[in-house]
Formats: C-alpha cells, structure tokens, sequence
C-alpha cells in the first residue's frame, strides 16, 4: 500500500513539474523562427551596408575624379599668383569628392594679406575661390615689445608687409581697434589747423601723444576728470591761430596740453617752452 502511494506521488509530481519545464524549453529563441529570422535579416542588412559604404569610399579615392582647376572668384589686389598657387597645390589632396575643403580653405586664410577665404566644389573638376583681403589703414606697434604689424579697417592687427603712406599707432597689446577709433576722433578735432594726424601712441600708463604731418607733438598726457583730452584738444584748436600769430610764424616742436587751463609750446630748436592760456 506504501509502495503504491509513493508511486501515486511521484507521477503527480512528474505532471506537476515536469510539463512546465518542457514548454518553457519549447518556448526559447532556438524555437521560435520568426524572431531567427528578423535577426538573420538584420545580420545581412547590416552586412550589406557596412560593404556598401566600403565600395563607395573605395571608389571615391581612386584617382578618377582629379580636382584640375582652382578658379578665384575674387580677383586680389595684395595677394600674388604665386603665393596661391603655393597654397593650392601645398592644400589639395585627393580628388573632386574627397579633397579637404576645410584644409584647403585654412592653407589660404594662412597667407599675408587673405582676412577670410571660402572655397566649395564645382562640377565636374573644379574648385571655386573666394578671398577677403585685408584693407590696411594704418600701421601697429606694439609699445611693449616693438613689433610692427598692420591693422585694418575692423581694428584687426595682421601680419602682412606695406610701404603705404598710412598713420602709425603704438599701444599696449590687444588695444589695436582702440587706437583707431581714437585716431577717427582726433582727426576730426584736428581739421580746423589743416593738418593731418599721421601717429598716435597711448602709453602702458595711459598716456595720449599725437604726431601732426608737419612734425609737430601734441602731448595730451592722461585722461583726466576735470579736463577730459577731447576737451584740451579742442581748446588747443581753437586758440591755436592766436598762439601762432603771437608766436610769429615760428615752427612748433611740441604743444604741451596736460594743464587743465592752457597749454605750452616748445619752438623747434629751443629748450624752453612759451605758455599760452585761454
């Protein structure tokens, strides 16, 4: 009776646990085709494309698309052929699909006189060029170090070699477009004498001289609250024909305008300074 109970026991437990663990063998991936067959598909599409994109970067670099022109849009006033030419051929690598357009743009923006350069593709084997040039009105010193560079119509200070007739600036570093504008102010103060304002220094303590075409200094010193320089300028511009007719057509070396009330003027050849005030 024992025995057969046991028996009774061990069937119901085979019904019991045993069916569950076959449907759940029978229910895994390697049963169900449906989800087989969705990742076989995306196996081979990946398959297909990572070929696909191979023959295609395969093909564009074989040497079927050569880049044979480089045509400038723009045609330059500062830079030469020669310098372009060195540019290019330094520049472009590859054909007409994989040639660098950002490198070739940067081998062009590197030279002298370009501000900004733009260059795109043109069917079937062409590159177009355009080029900004710098407009330089004047030129830049450095009053720390000395170094001579050129600035343009932006206030930008660029390395480039000019023999132009243009006004001097000095400054500290960094205050380029700072000196141009002022230089823009003063020359509009200064129209009256009919002279031209041809250098300008702002020393590292802030101090303002001015260097007029017939040679004479204008030495406005610092800004001061009581007596701003565009205030002693002026005052300076107004009094002038009255200064040089009491000066008797002497030429004048240096006008001295730090005080806030007057000015004084140094003849050219004399230590001595005469005081002129308003």
């Amino acid at each position: 009776m024992a025995e057969y109970a046991a028996r009774a026991a061990a069937e119901r437990r085979v019904r019991d646990g045993g069916a569950p663990s076959r449907t759940r063998e029978a229910v895994g991936v390697w049963h169900r085709p449906a989800l087989l067959n969705l990742a076989a598909d995306l196996l081979m599409l990946f398959a297909a494309v990572a070929l696909g994109y191979a023959l295609v970067a395969w093909f564009l670099s074989r040497p079927l698309f050569p880049v044979r022109e480089v045509v400038v849009l723009t045609p330059p006033a500062q830079v030469t052929t020669a310098q372009l030419e060195y540019a290019a051929r330094t520049a472009i690598r590859g054909n007409f699909f994989s040639v660098d357009l950002e490198a070739v743009r940067e081998s062009f923006e590197v030279l002298p006189w370009v501000r900004r350069a733009e260059v795109r593709r043109r069917w079937p084997d062409v590159l177009e060029l355009r080029l900004e040039e710098h407009q330089a009105v004047a030129h830049w010193t450095v009053s720390e170090s000395g170094e001579a560079h050129l600035v343009n119509r932006q206030g930008e200070v660029f390395v480039a070699a000019s023999n132009a007739d243009l006004p001097g600036l000095s400054g500290p570093q960094g205050s380029a477009a700072y000196l141009l504008a002022r230089h823009g102010e003063f020359s509009q103060v200064l129209e009256p004498l009919g002279r031209r304002l041809v250098a300008l220094a702002l020393s590292a303590r802030l101090a303002w001289q001015l260097r007029l075409d017939d040679g004479m200094v204008i030495v406005l010193g610092r800004d001061q609250e009581k007596a701003p320089i565009g205030e002693r300028l002026a005052r300076f511009v107004a009094a002038w024909p009255q200064a040089q007719e009491r000066m008797g057509g002497v030429q004048i070396a240096v006008a001295d305008l730090r005080y806030p009330s007057g000015f004084a003027l140094t003849p050219v050849g004399q230590a001595s300074a005469v005081k002129g005030k308003k």
